[in-house]
């Protein structure tokens, strides 16, 4: 397989001064807001839109900065996973091959493979430059989740037999390691602490961390409920976790808690950015949340998709989120509205230099990658 990119009229003035004044400044003042009405439309967020699934968006993942840029790999109940360019969206290719809903996906830091969790029994790796298939490893139930070590020799995936395996891909004939402890279906299993530790999180409300040596569990965190998402910051061993209304940060080697932050909404998603300036997270009420992660107030809220957002992401070099909904739609959101970066292009109006001459108005056409 190969891949397939007018002011209104104010009535009479002059018979009395003051009315002629007032007249005047009416206009000036309606004039001022009109401007900043402008400036402040011109600097909204303005989201990408990706389309082509046709179910649910449910998991994605972007990889590392590589000499052809970054890029960005889609989970859907549609069965057809998809690569995109990551700071355009723009549509790359669909692997071809799951027979029923993919429920995870990732890629290696380098881009060049794909890894997908379905439904259909199986985990698959792909060659993520031609979209050829690579592997296919037969599971006793549906796969949900699936990790690369750091040098993409090995992978980790989880799901509904309770069970974390670990597969040597050099040797694709081996038994895989398995792991076994968790008492209900692992929806996530992430590599950590250099590809020392594993954690996985399951319904059977805990976060767990193993040892990969000894395969033994090293700590277990117990929730009230079953977590949502997790996602894993190398640089500071962090852990972000969502359950209910509630975004909590973990130390990931030693999952002591750094602080929670509660939401309007119930959140499935959360991702921290690369700087750890601050966060985003979605859920139940179609909305993409914006916090500063040091005092952990509400920045910024946008409803742009039109059911629930089920993934979030920052891309690698922080410019930028992506979310997955229920709408069937990814969605790119720019990390600093009014710069210019990918097909978001920011310009001065010569209208407004005079005055406004900090203002950008940015133009982010209806792009559907």
């Amino acid at each position: 397989m190969s891949w397939q990119q007018t002011l209104g009229r104010s009535g009479r003035a002059g018979h009395n001064p003051f009315t002629r004044v007032s007249w005047v400044g009416r206009f000036l003042l309606r004039l001022e807001c009109l401007q900043l009405r402008r400036i402040i439309m011109a600097m909204r967020q303005t989201p990408l839109t990706c389309s082509g699934h046709t179910r649910p968006v449910v998991d994605l993942a972007f990889s590392g900065i590589t000499p052809y840029g970054y890029f960005l790999i889609s989970a859907c109940k549609d069965g057809k996973p998809m690569l995109r360019q990551g700071d355009t969206g723009d549509w790359i290719g669909t692997f071809l091959g799951h027979k029923g809903a993919v429920w995870g996906a990732t890629l290696n830091k380098e881009a060049t493979k794909a890894a997908t969790a379905a439904a259909d029994f199986t985990a698959k790796v792909w060659d993520a430059v031609t979209g050829d298939e690579v592997l296919t490893l037969a599971h006793k139930h549906i796969v949900k989740s699936v990790s690369f070590t750091q040098d993409s020799n090995y992978l980790l995936t989880g799901g509904n037999d309770k069970v974390l395996r670990i597969y040597d891909l050099s040797k694709p004939e081996a038994e895989p390691q398995e792991i076994a402890g968790h008492t209900s279906a692992i929806k996530k299993a992430l590599w950590c602490n250099n590809d020392k530790q594993i954690l996985s999180a399951a319904d059977d409300k805990t976060v767990r961390l193993w040892d990969r040596n000894s395969m033994e569990v090293v700590k277990t965190l117990p929730f009230d409920v079953s977590v949502s998402s997790m996602e894993y910051i190398p640089d500071g061993e962090i852990l972000v976790i969502t359950y209910g209304k509630t975004i909590a940060f973990y130390n990931a080697l030693s999952l002591d808690l750094i602080k929670t932050v509660d939401a309007p909404a119930s959140i499935h998603s959360a991702s921290l950015h690369p700087e750890k300036e601050f966060f985003v997270a979605g859920g139940d009420d179609f909305k993409l949340y914006k916090y500063d992660y040091s005092t952990k107030e509400e920045m910024e809220s946008y409803k742009g998709h039109f059911g629930p957002v089920h993934c979030v992401r920052f891309s690698p070099d922080g410019e930028l989120y992506a979310s997955g909904s229920e709408d069937g739609t990814l969605r790119l959101w720019q990390t600093a509205v009014g710069k210019t970066y990918g097909l978001w292009k920011c310009v001065l109006p010569e209208e407004l230099v005079a005055e406004n001459s900090d203002a950008l108005y940015c133009t982010a056409p209806e792009v559907k990658a």
